[in-house]
C-alpha cells in the first residue's frame, strides 16, 4: 500500500512539472516571455532536469505538435510569393516556414546553462527517435542548431597534458571510446613528450571537452596499436626523431553533438598546431581501426559496382578465406589464428581488407570510421594486417588496421574524390585487389 502511495505520488509530481514546463514554453515565446526571457528559460532548464525520463517524451511530442509551422499560414506565404516573387514575399515565406521551437530553443540558450540543456535534450531525442521517427522535424531543428552554434569558428583547441586539471584528465578516461584508459598509469604515458592530446571547448561549457584527439610522435607510420599504447612502453625520443604525427583515437564527448562537424576541424587545427610547434614533422596520418570489417566478410564480402574482374578477385579471395578457416569465420576472432594464416590465406585477407575500404566505403553501409577520415579529406595509405590482437579488433576485424595519410595540401581535392563516389588510395594499395 505505502508503494503504491509513493508511486501516485511520483506520478502527479512528475505531471505537474511537465504541465509546468510546457507552460514555461509557451511563456517564453509570448511577447512578454522575449522581453524576461533569461528569467524564464531559467525556470524552464530547472524543470526540464527535474523531469523524469520517462515523461521526457511527451515534451518531446509537445515541440512536434505545437511548436510547428502552421501549413494554411506556409500555404498562404507560398502562393503570395509564386505570384509576386519579391523580397518581401521570401522573407515573409523564411518566417512562417521556420517552426517557432527553433526560437524557443534560442530563447532556452539564453539562461545560465542553456547551452548545456539544449545539448543533454538532444541526447535523450536521439535515444527515442528510432521507436518515435514522427520526433524527426524536432531532432533535424536541434542539429540545426547546434551546428550553428558549434561553429569550429567558436570552438577553442586546447592541449590536454599532465598538468592540466583533474576534473578534465577524468574527463579524458572517462570518454576514451577507441582503446581504452587503464586508469592514471596508462593516462600518464599517453601525454608523455611524445605523445600529444588536444580537445575542443566551447565558451559556454568551458570545463566540458566536446571531442579529443590523442596524438603519437614517432620516427615512421606506425603498423600495430599495441607499441602505441603499452603503458610502460619506452622512454620517449627526443624531439629530432619525430617525422610522423599519427592520430590514433578520437572520441566524442557529447552524445548530444552527434552529426555536429567537429571531428574533421580538429585533426586539421592539431595539424596545423603540430605543424607550427616541430616544423620537422612531413607526415600526419592515423592509425585506425576497421570495425565493420569482419561483418561484411562474414555478409559475403559484396561491393556493388566494381568492374568484373576486381568483383571476381574478391570473390576469390573470399572463397580462399573460407576455406582456410574450415568454413567457419569465427576462427579468425582469435590472435593465434590470425598469426598461423598460410600466405594464400593471409593474403587473401589483406585483398578482402583493401576491397572493403577501397570499395565498400562510398556506400551508405561502408565502414564508418574510413567514412569519416575520407570524408574529411584523407588518403587510404597502408594496410596493417596484425595491427590490434586485442579481443576487440580480432572480433571487429580479425586484428586489421589501416593508415590515412593527411597530405594537407590535397585535402579538398581527396575529399571532393569521395563525395564524387571514389576513394582517394596509395598506387600499392589501389593495385592489391
Amino acid at each position: 500500500m505505502l508503494e503504491e502511495l509513493k508511486l501516485a505520488a511520483r506520478k502527479v509530481t512528475a505531471d505537474l512539472t511537465l504541465r509546468n514546463l510546457l507552460l514555461d514554453c509557451n511563456r517564453l515565446l509570448s511577447e512578454r516571455g522575449e522581453a524576461n526571457s533569461a528569467a524564464i528559460a531559467q525556470e524552464l532548464v530547472t524543470r526540464f532536469a527535474a523531469l523524469p525520463a520517462a515523461r521526457q517524451h511527451d515534451f518531446f511530442e509537445h515541440l512536434a505538435s505545437h511548436f510547428s509551422p502552421d501549413p494554411a499560414t506556409v500555404l498562404a506565404a507560398a502562393q503570395a510569393y509564386a505570384a509576386a516573387p519579391d523580397a518581401a514575399g521570401i522573407e515573409r515565406l523564411a518566417r512562417v516556414t521556420e517552426p517557432p521551437r527553433q526560437e524557443l530553443l534560442r530563447r532556452i540558450n539564453r539562461a545560465p546553462g542553456g547551452t548545456a540543456c539544449i545539448v543533454g535534450m538532444r541526447e535523450r531525442l536521439l535515444a527515442r527517435l528510432g521507436a518515435q521517427p514522427a520526433l524527426a522535424p524536432v531532432e533535424a531543428d536541434f542539429l540545426h542548431l547546434l551546428s550553428s552554434w558549434f561553429n569550429p569558428g567558436f570552438l577553442r583547441l586546447q592541449r590536454v597534458d599532465w598538468n592540466s586539471p583533474a576534473q578534465l584528465l577524468e574527463q579524458i578516461i572517462r570518454h576514451e571510446a577507441v582503446h581504452r584508459i587503464d586508469g592514471w598509469d596508462d593516462l600518464r604515458r599517453r601525454l608523455q613528450p611524445d605523445r600529444r592530446c588536444f580537445a575542443f571547448f566551447h565558451p559556454q561549457l568551458p570545463d566540458e571537452p566536446l571531442i579529443f584527439v590523442e596524438v603519437a610522435l614517432l620516427a615512421a607510420m606506425p603498423a600495430a596499436i599495441a607499441p602505441l599504447i603499452e603503458k610502460h612502453g619506452p622512454a620517449p625520443a627526443g624531439d629530432e626523431t619525430f617525422k610522423v604525427a599519427a592520430f590514433y583515437s578520437i572520441s566524442n564527448c557529447q552524445p548530444g553533438l552527434k552529426g555536429v562537424s567537429l571531428g574533421n576541424f580538429l585533426i586539421k587545427h592539431v595539424a596545423q598546431a603540430l605543424t607550427r610547434e616541430l616544423p620537422q614533422l612531413k607526415t600526419f596520418c592515423t592509425l585506425s581501426p576497421m570495425p565493420g570489417f569482419a561483418r561484411w566478410v562474414r555478409q559475403g564480402a559484396v561491393c556493388d559496382g566494381l568492374d568484373e574482374a576486381r568483383a571476381q578477385r574478391l570473390a576469390d579471395a573470399h572463397h580462399t578465406l573460407l576455406d582456410a578457416c574450415a568454413g567457419d569465420f569465427d576462427r579468425l576472432t582469435r590472435a593465434e589464428a590470425l598469426q598461423a594464416l598460410a600466405p594464400p590465406a593471409a593474403d587473401a585477407l589483406l585483398r578482402l581488407g583493401a576491397g572493403y575500404l577501397g570499395g565498400h566505403s562510398t556506400a551508405p553501409g561502408g565502414d564508418p570510421v574510413a567514412r569519416f577520415h575520407l570524408d574529411n579529406g584523407a588518403r587510404l595509405e597502408r594496410l596493417n594486417p596484425l595491427g590490434d590482437l586485442s579481443p576487440k579488433g580480432c572480433t571487429q576485424s580479425f586484428g586489421m588496421m589501416v593508415n590515412y595519410l593527411y597530405d594537407l595540401q590535397k585535402i579538398e581535392a581527396h575529399h571532393e574524390k569521395f563525395v564524387a563516389g571514389s576513394v582517394a588510395q596509395s598506387r600499392a594499395l589501389a593495385s592489391s585487389w
